[in-house]
């Protein structure tokens, strides 16, 4: 597939049975890299807060930081789908506020959809922006701005009352319209009884194999977020480990004069020196 990512091939994936990719990105370069691998989608996530922001957790991630992360992110990729999260507070705040917030992070940061947290309480924010134009990925199950309510990092829908309002949310946020439902940390059979239940994809992130597609944060595939390593996800390579290699070399190099040699340097000849050792200034 090598045409541009849009919410079509989302409805096209869930009728085919071909798994959705999707990874995280926060800046240019690894937004570039990561679509030219052919990522189906990249999400700009209020998960930057923990992984490049260094904060405790996403509910200090700002409509500012989203905005500037975002804006680079599109200018990185060229065919994924970008989709950004719309932060903590920013759609809480009554309708108007919901769909203004949205419309920034299309018309100034220049993604194509946004994600917003939430089942029925969300309802009505998701279908004003819809009507807006604006696509809605929903997001059920642990949903990390309510870290709080929750009392830490913890997997829902366990038991039958969690369960049952994970599976009724789903099927409002479809009914709302959203092009597709982000499945966090709930158990996976759970998570397979709603992807067979629906209409619209399911995205998983530590929530089973039977999901429509996946997502992870890049920062956790990659070694470079080393605070913790989530359970739900895998590390494909110690890109942390190559960086703090990569610096410890070149302490050394220039600790011990090896770096930079004539080679890394830029010349001049030798007469503009013995030019200016000839004048008074």
């Amino acid at each position: 597939m090598s045409e541009k990512i849009t919410v079509s091939n989302f409805r096209e994936s869930k009728r085919t049975g071909r798994k959705i990719t999707m990874l995280t990105a926060y800046d240019y370069p690894t937004a570039k890299i990561i679509d030219q691998s052919g990522i189906d989608a990249i999400l700009v996530g209020d998960s930057l807060g923990m992984v490049v922001l260094g904060y405790e957790d996403t509910t200090r991630v700002t409509m500012e930081d989203m905005v500037h992360h975002t804006k680079a992110v599109v200018r990185g990729a060229k065919r994924a789908m970008v989709v950004a999260d719309m932060p903590f507070l920013s759609y809480h705040m009554g309708i108007y506020e919901s769909v203004r917030n949205a419309g920034r992070l299309v018309n100034e940061a220049g993604c194509k959809a946004i994600k917003l947290e939430g089942g029925e309480e969300v309802v009505e924010d998701i279908k004003a922006i819809i009507r807006a134009g604006i696509p809605v990925m929903g997001h059920l199950g642990y949903t990390p701005q309510s870290i709080n309510v929750f009392g830490g990092h913890k997997a829902q829908g366990k038991t039958f009352e969690t369960a049952k309002k994970i599976y009724r949310d789903a099927l409002l946020l479809q009914e709302a319209g959203v092009f597709a439902i982000v499945l966090e940390c709930v158990p996976y059979k759970l998570a397979q009884f709603i992807t067979e239940k629906l209409e619209v994809p399911t995205i998983g992130i530590g929530s089973g194999a039977m999901c429509d597609g996946q997502v992870l944060v890049i920062h956790d595939i990659i070694g470079m977020f080393r605070d913790f390593i989530p359970r739900h996800t895998k590390r494909y390579s110690d890109v942390g480990e190559v960086l703090e290699n990569s610096v410890k070399s070149y302490i050394k190099d220039v600790t011990e004069g090896v770096f930079p040699t004539e080679k890394n340097s830029f010349t001049v000849e030798d007469e503009v020196i013995e030019a200016l050792e000839k004048i008074k200034l």
